[in-house]
């Protein structure tokens, strides 16, 4: 996928978010941590192979395997969780 697709998806996703009624501040600031989440868990494997700190039961591919219901709660519980650690993440 090229950027331009990339940013048409992003956008398309904005647009629905916000004809359900999500506010732009709102949809900005859930982007902004899946996109941090994405990058990590690529900053994570190689060439980087970087320890980026996230626990594996909140990581990328813990969101990934989960769909529905269920892939809210677990985002919801991610975010309680990381927000709590110390150093950057929290």
């Amino acid at each position: 996928m090229n950027a331009e697709n990339l940013v048409s998806k992003v956008w398309n996703f904005c647009h629905m978010l916000r004809d359900d009624g999500v506010s732009y501040g709102d949809y900005l600031e859930q982007l902004t941590y899946l996109i941090f989440l994405k990058m990590a868990d690529e900053y994570s494997r190689p060439p980087w192979s970087r320890d980026v700190g996230i626990p594996e039961q909140y990581n990328w591919q813990s969101l990934k395997a989960r769909n529905g219901a269920d892939l809210e709660s677990h985002y919801i519980t991610l975010l309680r969780e990381l927000g709590q650690e110390k150093g950057m993440l929290g």
